[in-house]
């Protein structure tokens, strides 16, 4: 049976390696983004991957009504995945003296994909069977001085999917939270990559596809960093603001 996806922001590169996994496999697929150039060279890409259909749609998913998932979902006549991939890396320091800056931040990462999340649950519950997997972060687990609007709107997001999950449990359908560490993309390039912690698309975009199947609705990415931040949870916080963690 082919599988129907809908991934909204497709240029990301965890949802770029998604859509190629899914593209193999023979998947019909709606793809969600801003950039009307890129997201066509994209198209064609899946195309000679395998992709059974492709249809991209042009849009601002931090602007537009959520309302127009379930349009997408009766175009595919039904959905088996929508992929939530879209989100801003803060600027911490700019967010901590430019207010304006930091609304934009919180409305994107977690005001936005909020509403998509629930239009998406409220889809997948209507039909009975599908998943809703968002990518949120590590970083939503604990508050720290570097990353705290950042992770402020992870955490947010977080509690959502799993309120989500909850509703849905029994439905037929399912949410799950994709917890990733440190992943090496296009929006991390300005950052020192160096150690074991740091991941490439590809390795996310297979737990995304299990976790699409079971699990959850928690699944970090690498399973190692659920270890990891178990540990800087039970962190006192007298130790933590001795150090710039």
């Amino acid at each position: 049976m082919t599988k129907r996806v809908i991934i909204l922001g497709a240029l990301s590169a965890v949802a770029v390696a998604t859509a190629r996994l899914y593209a193999a496999q023979g998947a019909a697929l709606t793809l969600v983004a801003r950039d009307a150039g890129e997201l066509a060279l994209l198209a064609a890409d899946l195309k000679v991957r395998g992709a059974s259909a492709v249809t991209p749609e042009v849009l601002d998913l931090a602007q537009a009504d959520p309302s127009l998932l379930k349009r997408w979902v009766e175009a595919r006549g039904g959905c088996d995945l929508v992929l939530i991939a879209y989100g801003t890396l803060t600027d911490q320091a700019r967010a901590e003296t430019d207010l304006a800056y930091g609304r934009e931040q919180l409305a994107t990462n977690f005001g936005s994909a909020a509403g998509w999340a629930m239009a998406a649950a409220a889809a997948l519950e209507a039909q009975g069977h599908g998943a809703l997997v968002v990518l949120g972060s590590v970083a939503g687990d604990r508050g720290r001085g570097s990353n705290y609007v950042y992770g402020a709107a992870k955490a947010g997001l977080g509690v959502l999917v799993q309120g989500l999950a909850h509703r849905l449990a029994g439905s037929g359908a399912r949410a799950v939270l994709i917890k990733p560490g440190f992943i090496d993309t296009p929006m991390t390039a300005h950052l020192a990559k160096s150690g074991p912690l740091w991941s490439k698309p590809e390795a996310i975009a297979r737990v995304i596809a299990k976790a699409a199947v079971s699990g959850g609705p928690i699944v970090y990415a690498p399973a190692y960093w659920r270890l990891i931040l178990w540990v800087i949870r039970a962190l006192p916080a007298a130790l933590v603001h001795r150090t710039r963690l």
